[in-house]
């Protein structure tokens, strides 16, 4: 039977701080005496930048601005060449979490055009006849409490979606009278917490469908010369359902999805914004929002 890696990360959470020291075990189960040629351990930080099918052939310069951006690029033996005993064998490591050279770590975050990740990764040679054995294993890499010297101050926002205020409804579709009020606690939003506050329907005179919160991603990719722009949904919440009654408050409250979320960040290579909409759909379907820029922060 063919031995099996595993990596074991000593934090439950695999949650990390740039400056830390990651340390685990990897564990080797085999059946019977086994010989390799040295067992190595890497660690890989990458940023992996795509354009979307709308974007490709527009510019060269493209081409030259999406190539992945290495943060972490690391190797180091922890076993040398020689024989392993039966049954499970555990080798400890710990290195340290550095960004090459001058290179910042950023938070690790899973999109849909630009993905940021973090590996530990275990390859154990066996020789020719036999087949070298791999194991690779991702870790959080979260900003800590020294990058963010300033308190974060929240911004809260009122607003009031009336048929006058809605653009991109066609003069044709018959308007009907309603008023929608309501707050957002803040535009500047901690990932630690919810995004929270309200909305009131005070008039409508068309039966309502559903009341939704949408997150949004905005993902840039590019340079100077030109870049590529997307706006995808992350995660629709639905707050109410049918038609809600008139001039009660609903509450807002989104968790903010670990790892498809991380703090606003602007770089020369690419930009992560987020919005929130808040929409109210009608029974034909037709429905009427208001977008907010928000900035996520982690603190």
């Amino acid at each position: 039977m063919t031995p099996t890696l595993d990596i074991r990360l000593k934090r439950p959470s695999k949650i990390y701080h740039e400056g830390e020291s990651v340390s685990g075990i990897i564990v080797i189960s085999c059946l019977s005496e086994t010989r390799h040629d040295g067992i190595h351990l890497t660690v890989d930080g990458i940023v992996n930048l795509e354009l979307s099918s709308k974007s490709v052939g527009q510019y060269e310069s493209f081409y030259n601005s999406v190539k992945p951006i290495q943060l972490i690029l690391t190797s180091f033996p922890v076993c040398k060449a020689g024989r392993l005993p039966a049954g499970t064998t555990e080798i400890p490591f710990v290195f340290e979490l550095q960004g090459n050279g001058s290179k910042v770590l950023f938070e690790t975050y899973h999109g849909v055009y630009v993905n940021i990740q973090y590996f530990v990764k275990v390859d154990m040679k066996r020789g020719l006849l036999t087949k070298d054995l791999d194991k690779c294993c991702e870790f959080v890499v979260e900003y800590s409490q020294e990058k963010f010297a300033e308190k974060m101050v929240k911004k809260p926002v009122e607003f009031v979606i009336v048929p006058e205020t809605i653009q991109k409804l066609k003069s044709k579709y018959n308007i009907p009278k309603f008023k929608i009020t309501g707050r957002l606690d803040s535009l500047v939003c901690s990932l630690k917490y919810p995004l929270t506050g309200e909305i009131n329907i005070e008039l409508c005179e068309e039966r309502i469908k559903t009341v939704e919160v949408q997150l949004i991603r905005i993902e840039t990719c590019g340079c100077a010369e030109g870049y590529s722009k997307d706006a995808t949904e992350i995660q629709n919440i639905q707050i109410g359902t049918g038609n809600v009654m008139r001039n009660v408050p609903i509450p807002i409250h989104m968790v903010f999805p670990r790892l498809f979320t991380c703090p606003t960040l602007s770089t020369p290579n690419f930009k992560l914004e987020f919005e929130i909409n808040i929409s109210v759909v009608f029974e034909d379907n037709h429905l009427v929002s208001e977008n907010f820029p928000i900035q996520l922060t982690r603190f």
